[in-house]
């Protein structure tokens, strides 16, 4: 008997939960306009969050799908992004749709039932949102297709929850991606629960990065809680399916720290004290407590306030 293949997961995190670099940081992280944009970025999504769940409890709106604590991941994605490439997500990423120009009268419309709201008028290249779980993987891999036909120098990118990753969707997206070697990336937003499913009762895999060598891809594992790494490995992973190298998974390990929806109550099936836990690294937070930008991010008038976000009209 002799070993045919072995793989490693790397995991990559920049800033521990007490915002301290745990090596060198990239450029971009450097540049305080950078990460006053990333913080800005998370805190907008933060508040909106907020402000979405109280209009939904008085009636004003439908159900809706909190991304309290999943912040860094849709920002840091964002970020790694040009406006050219294609995402095609979920129905949690507010922070990405903000950040490439959706309205939040278009995300509000949606939740409230309109569908005008999936007509995101300011970014014409991403898919809308998509509730069947999984299928937008698929979308995305036909999207990179189109890309690599063309010779254009775009990708694209799917969201996908950790139980998204049980579905039969998920494995033909990676599956196709990787014979064909198209320029797409799976960001697997790992929030450790599907619905009131935990994480051990969903795979026995060590990992969800993993699943990507079935189909011949590279896996990578970041802390999702991580903006800096979030970006900067979503960024590597743009950069090689731009080059011609083909896709990867990135699993970003984060927590969800509200219910699933408005209509879940997480309390009846979490243990209080995971949730505890899991504030002490809350994404904003984070980045904000990093000692060398400390100057930049704690000023006494931070500009992510909610007076300083411009005023969108509605027509």
């Amino acid at each position: 008997m002799r070993t045919v293949a072995e793989f490693q997961v790397q995991y990559l995190r920049h800033l521990d939960p007490q915002g301290r670099p745990v090596g060198k940081l990239p450029t971009f992280a450097e540049d305080d306009d950078e990460l006053l944009k990333m913080f800005a970025a998370m805190l907008r999504a933060r508040i909106f969050d907020a402000k979405a769940i109280n209009l939904q409890r008085t009636g004003k709106l439908g159900t809706y799908a909190p991304c309290l604590g999943q912040e860094a991941t849709h920002v840091g994605v964002a970020a790694a992004l040009r406006p050219e490439d294609c995402v095609a997500m979920v129905y949690r990423e507010i922070g990405t749709l903000f950040w490439r120009g959706v309205r939040m009268v278009d995300v509000l419309l949606y939740w409230g039932g309109d569908e005008r709201g999936n007509d995101f008028a300011t970014s014409r290249h991403d898919f809308p949102w998509c509730v069947p779980i999984a299928s937008q993987t698929l979308h995305a891999a036909g999207a990179a297709m189109a890309f690599k036909l063309r010779n254009e120098p775009r990708c694209a990118l799917a969201y996908i929850g950790d139980g998204g990753t049980s579905e039969g969707a998920f494995y033909e997206a990676i599956n196709l991606a990787g014979a064909r070697r198209l320029p797409v990336v799976f960001v697997i937003t790992n929030n450790q629960w599907a619905i009131s499913v935990p994480l051990a009762e969903q795979t026995a895999a060590q990992t969800l990065a993993q699943k990507a060598f079935a189909a011949g891809i590279p896996g990578i594992q970041v802390d999702g809680n991580d903006v800096i790494a979030v970006r900067a490995c979503v960024s590597q992973a743009l950069a090689t399916a731009r080059a011609g190298g083909g896709p990867t998974v990135v699993e970003a390990l984060s927590y969800r720290l509200s219910d699933h929806t408005t209509a879940d109550d997480a309390s009846r099936y979490r243990p209080p004290e995971e949730v505890e836990e899991a504030w002490k690294s809350q994404p904003p937070v984070r980045l904000r407590l990093l000692p060398e930008r400390a100057g930049a991010l704690a000023a006494p008038a931070p500009p992510a306030t909610n007076a300083s976000f411009p005023r969108e009209g509605h027509t």
